[in-house]
C-alpha cells in the first residue's frame, strides 16, 4: 500500500510539471538575478543572451548564458566561461559579444578593468564548438591590450560587414574605436592607411557600442550617461559605412521615474524573415539604489516611415512568444 501511495504521488508530480503551462508574456526582468550588458543573438532557431554577472569586480569571475526559442521562457547554462580558463583575466569579466565563424562560437570579453597601459589586462576572445561552451581562451593574452585614441579596452561588439569583413567596435571613457578582425580571429589587419585603430566617437559616446544594417544603412548605437545612476540611457546614429560618420540623431532608450531607471547597454535583436525588431538591455528596478543590481529586460522597438528608430517604450509586461521560422 505504501509503494502504490508513493507511485500516485510520482506519477502526479511527473503529470503536473508535465501540464504546466508556459508563460504566455516575457514579463520584465526576463532573468532571474542580476545581470547586466546583455549580447542578444540568434543562432539557428534559438535565442541567445550572454550577460555580465552584475557584482562587484572581484565577483566577476565568469559568464552564465541563456537561451529561448520564444523570447519568453529561457534556460540557464552556467559558468560558459571562467577565469580558471582564461589565466591572464583576474577580475571585472564584462561586456560578452558572441559571434559563430565556421561552426565555432567566439566570445569576445573585457577583463581587468585596466586603468593604463602599464596594467594588464584588456579584451580576450575564446572559443567553444557550441553556443553554450564551454569556452576557453583562444591567444593566452589580450587580443587588445592598450589604450588606443583614448579609449579604454573594454564593451567591444563584433560586426560582420555585407562584404564579409569582421570589424570590433569598443571603448569606454568616452572614446570609442574600430578595428578589422583578420579570418581567425587572432590579430587585427591594418586599414588603408596603415592605422590599426580609427576613431569614431559620436557626441554623447560613454560606453557600449553597437552596429546594425536596416535598409542598406549602417545604423550604430551606444550608451551615454554614468552605468551607476538614473541618465544611463542609449542614443544612436545612421551613416552609409561602417566608419561614419556618425552624426548623433537621438536617444530612444532611458528610464521611466514609474518603471526603472539607468535603461542602457543594450542590443538589438531582429527575427529573420521578418520586420520584428526587439532591444535587450538592462536597467535597475526603482525598489533598488545598489549599482550592481541591474536587471536584463527586453521590448519592441519601431522605426518610423523615415528609417528613424522611435522611441522605446520601456514595460512590465515584456514581450509575446516570438519563434524563429
Amino acid at each position: 500500500m505504501k509503494k502504490l501511495l508513493i507511485l500516485a504521488v510520482c506519477s502526479m508530480l511527473v503529470t503536473t510539471a508535465w501540464t504546466q503551462p508556459k508563460k504566455k508574456q516575457s514579463g520584465n526582468p526576463i532573468l532571474e538575478g542580476w545581470y547586466a550588458d546583455p549580447e542578444a543573438v540568434i543562432f539557428g532557431k534559438e535565442y541567445w543572451i550572454y550577460p555580465t554577472f552584475s557584482a562587484r569586480y572581484e565577483k566577476q569571475v565568469f559568464f552564465d548564458a541563456f537561451s529561448s526559442q520564444d523570447l519568453v521562457n529561457w534556460t540557464k547554462h552556467e559558468r560558459i566561461l571562467d577565469t580558471a580558463s582564461v589565466k591572464w583575466a583576474k577580475r571585472a569579466v564584462w561586456a560578452p559579444a558572441v559571434v559563430e565563424k565556421n561552426g565555432k562560437y567566439y566570445i569576445f570579453f573585457g577583463a581587468n578593468d585596466i586603468q593604463n597601459d602599464q596594467e594588464y589586462g584588456g579584451i580576450g576572445v575564446a572559443v567553444a564548438d557550441r553556443p553554450q561552451g564551454p569556452f576557453k581562451d583562444l591567444l593566452g593574452r589580450p587580443l587588445i591590450d592598450k589604450f588606443h585614441n583614448g579609449a579604454q579596452p573594454i564593451d567591444q561588439f563584433v560586426f560582420k560587414d555585407k562584404d564579409g569583413a569582421w570589424y570590433i567596435f569598443y571603448g569606454g571613457w568616452r572614446h570609442c574605436n574600430v578595428a578589422r578582425l583578420n579570418d581567425t580571429f587572432t590579430g587585427l589587419i591594418p586599414f588603408a592607411d596603415g592605422t590599426t585603430f580609427k576613431e569614431i566617437t559620436p557626441e554623447g559616446y560613454v560606453e557600449g557600442p553597437f552596429m546594425f544594417i536596416h535598409n542598406g544603412k549602417y545604423y550604430f548605437m551606444w550608451s551615454e550617461g554614468g552605468w551607476t545612476g538614473p541618465d544611463y540611457s542609449v542614443a544612436y546614429a545612421i551613416a552609409d559605412s561602417p566608419f561614419g560618420p556618425f552624426k548623433r540623431i537621438s536617444k530612444i532608450l532611458q528610464q521611466d521615474p514609474a518603471i526603472a531607471t539607468g535603461a542602457g547597454h543594450h542590443s538589438i535583436l531582429n527575427v529573420p524573415g521578418t520586420n520584428d525588431w526587439y532591444i535587450v538591455y538592462h536597467r535597475r528596478p526603482l525598489s533598488e539604489t545598489h549599482a550592481d543590481h541591474r536587471a536584463t529586460c527586453i521590448d519592441r522597438m519601431y522605426f518610423d516611415e523615415q528609417g528613424l528608430i522611435r522611441p522605446v517604450k520601456i514595460t512590465t509586461e515584456g514581450v509575446a512568444p516570438q519563434k524563429i521560422k
